[in-house]
């Protein structure tokens, strides 16, 4: 079976295997207070130019998005998220399950606006209402779009304007960064945000993520949060470890060389499909894609491979979702492009 349902069926890229290996032998201490989550935490501080961010070592992703809403908004106060929002649609209710709402709009390709901002705002207004105080994104999105520079800036201008804090929920942005639509860095993201986090589980990492927080208002005893929200791994230093591999050699290191190859295998099969005339649910210039296949087709393609099926049934024929990652390889991707003029 020839996998492309997700970024992280496969374990870790080698080169992060063996600086595990290398390190396993250490005693340090424990809870993220080690040197190599330490060293780790000065790479990002050095990648984004913002010495004065604090860094931590999270567990996933979603745990980074439940404890940085839940250690930053008051009881009364809530997110505002695309209706397609990884918080909203993925996380079982594990930020509601904070106290904080999830107030959301319709997003325009998988991605936030200004005007739902202000809309969300207007709604929200009074007393009787839990108070928009956050912004969540994600960079790409949940269908593979991602945000423009000049979007960014719109939407920090408006969080701005409205007293509220904008988070990025970054566990692909790797491949956001690196896609051939980018013209956003990391550097400038980190001026646009009040936080947002560099996902390594769905980018060579057996697990794990660097979370970035850098309004100082958002840093007020958030170790405790940590701790409080069931996401201080013991043996912390095993991320610390992953994200010393992941980025060294910086903005040329592994992350990035990680991102790239996986967007590369996603064009090659975007483009390869669209050559066999197969029509898209959506546009995606990341890793994740979304071709729309007759139900026939499908039932030959999933002897040989293992995909979702991302939405319900239309008159074109049913959405899925295929996804490359750190370990496809381009004989993958020719194979499924066979099966697929095969079973056309």
């Amino acid at each position: 079976m020839i996998y492309f349902r997700s970024d992280y069926s496969q374990g870790a890229h080698p080169k992060v295997l063996e600086a595990l290996a290398e390190t396993n032998f250490e005693h340090t201490d424990g809870y993220g207070m080690d040197e190599h989550c330490t060293h780790a935490a000065a790479m990002v501080k050095a990648l984004i130019g913002r010495p004065d961010c604090d860094v931590h070592m999270m567990i996933g992703g979603t745990p980074c998005n439940v404890t940085i809403i839940a250690s930053t908004l008051r009881p009364y106060e809530s997110v505002i998220a695309a209706r397609t929002g990884h918080i909203y649609v993925h996380e079982t209710g594990a930020v509601e399950g904070t106290g904080h709402r999830i107030v959301t709009v319709e997003g325009v390709n998988g991605k936030l606006t200004p005007e739902g901002i202000e809309k969300a705002c207007m709604e929200h207004d009074d007393e009787h209402t839990a108070e928009p105080k956050m912004v969540y994104i994600s960079q790409p999105t949940e269908i593979g779009t991602i945000y423009s520079r000049q979007e960014m800036i719109a939407i920090s201008e408006k969080c701005k304007e409205k007293g509220l804090y904008l988070y990025v929920d970054g566990a692909r942005l790797g491949c956001a960064l690196t896609s051939r639509e980018a013209d956003l860095s990391i550097q400038e993201l980190a001026r646009l945000c009040d936080a947002f986090y560099i996902g390594g589980t769905k980018n060579g990492a057996l697990f794990g993520e660097a979370l970035v927080i850098l309004n100082p208002g958002m840093k007020d005893h958030f170790r405790y949060m940590i701790k409080h929200q069931c996401g201080m791994l013991a043996k912390g230093r095993l991320i610390g470890v992953q994200f010393e591999a992941l980025l060294a050699d910086g903005e040329y290191g592994l992350y990035f060389q990680i991102a790239a190859h996986s967007n590369a295998m996603a064009e090659k099969l975007t483009n390869g499909l669209k050559d066999l005339g197969v029509e898209f649910f959506c546009d995606s210039p990341t890793n994740q894609i979304f071709p729309i296949f007759p139900p026939y087709v499908l039932q030959k393609l999933e002897e040989e491979f293992f995909f979702y099926q991302w939405a319900p049934e239309e008159a074109r024929g049913i959405p899925v979702r295929l996804v490359t990652g750190w370990g496809t390889k381009e004989e993958e991707v020719d194979r499924f492009l066979a099966a697929v003029k095969e079973a056309i």
